[in-house]
């Protein structure tokens, strides 16, 4: 098995060096603040769409006390839009714990990253491989698919321990010990392997480096893998928006629970029906109420059918304990849900 690892991992390296993508700006750094925002980002997050942001994080928050230093509402403005809000919530936790207990320097090593915020343990040894060069293995979804055709590992990763047992078959196909020195590569070439190459639907095999040792391949059962039985199921839901303006035009805004969908974001007040919307109201106010196009909004594992209801009201007339009205000036600069964004440009 050393002996079939060693020439896996070498034909993973080597084709990394010569296909394996390279113009990522995140890939062109060691530096651990870098690489570590990119990969929370790119987290069921498709490249194309995280460039921008990327950027734009950088821009505003160059290093890691910057981001630390930020308030929660402009952390989550720059978020607007790249959707699973717990993503932006645990990377600003964690900017403020690495420079709270870690002297502003991210740790070295996976078994220590992988104790901050939103950092699990294969994000934890990609940052450690990259920018420390440190020998551990990194199994994320692309990964699993990659290691479990080629090892052909029928087990059902629903289960905890047939995960444990990939863990451990992807810990014996590191580099061997002394080769350290081509983690950045070999970790950055399964990844590569996996977006471009070993792909869920039409996986292109002429082109893998590791095409010959593959049992998927071998089988003619590609698809087959990896075998995850438990699968979340979509459910939809539907929603009303108080969609209501001041006078002056302003807009009512709410800041959302810490928990459920849209969390501490701002927004439109929430209803799960009409006849609640309006009892939220004052009686002279419903009898002026405009039912704008629903629409639809997607979320992973949920259909969102979405109904604004227009109002004109008086300040008076809401809660100010709950929430506040915010010209386009003040609202362009909150966290928002993509969808209550896009409603507000309109």
């Amino acid at each position: 098995m050393t002996s079939q690892a060693g020439e896996f991992a070498g034909r993973v390296v080597r084709w990394q060096q010569s296909h394996g993508r390279s113009g990522l700006p995140w890939q062109a750094t060691r530096d651990p603040y870098r690489v570590w925002l990119s990969e929370i980002m790119l987290q069921q997050t498709q490249v194309s769409v995280v460039l921008d942001y990327y950027a734009r994080f950088l821009d505003r928050f160059p290093d890691v006390a910057a981001l630390a230093a930020a308030g929660d509402d402009e952390v989550m403005s720059l978020w607007s839009g790249l959707g699973y809000y717990s993503r932006a919530r645990n990377l600003h936790r964690c900017a403020q714990q690495v420079v709270a207990e870690h002297g502003g320097e991210f740790p070295s090593t996976a078994a220590v990253l992988a104790t901050l915020p939103g950092i699990g343990r294969s994000t934890a040894a990609a940052i450690a491989s990259f920018c420390f060069g440190e020998r551990v293995a990194i199994l994320d979804g692309n990964v699993k698919r990659v290691l479990t055709r080629v090892l052909g590992f029928d087990k059902d990763l629903a289960v905890a321990a047939s995960e444990r047992e990939l863990w451990g078959h992807a810990e014996t196909l590191l580099p061997a010990h002394g080769c350290e020195e081509q983690m950045p590569a070999y970790t950055q070439g399964l990844m590569d392997l996996g977006a471009t190459v070993c792909l869920q639907r039409n996986p292109q095999c002429l082109l893998c480096p590791v095409s010959d040792p593959c049992s998927a391949r071998r089988q003619g059962r590609a698809q087959d893998y990896p075998v995850k039985t438990r699968k979340l199921k979509r459910s939809a839901q539907s929603l009303w928006l108080l969609h209501a303006r001041s006078p002056e035009g302003a807009v009512w805004l709410e800041k959302r629970p810490a928990s459920g969908i849209w969390a501490g974001l701002y927004c439109l007040p929430v209803f799960a029906s009409r006849d609640e919307l309006e009892a939220a109201l004052p009686a002279g106010a419903r009898s002026a109420l405009t039912d704008d196009p629903a629409f639809l909004h997607v979320l992973t594992h949920k259909d969102l059918y979405l109904h604004p209801v227009g109002a004109q009201l008086q300040e008076p007339a809401l809660d100010p304990k709950s929430g506040g009205w915010f010209d386009a000036a003040q609202w362009t600069a909150l966290g928002l849900p993509a969808p209550i964004r896009k409603l507000l440009s309109a």
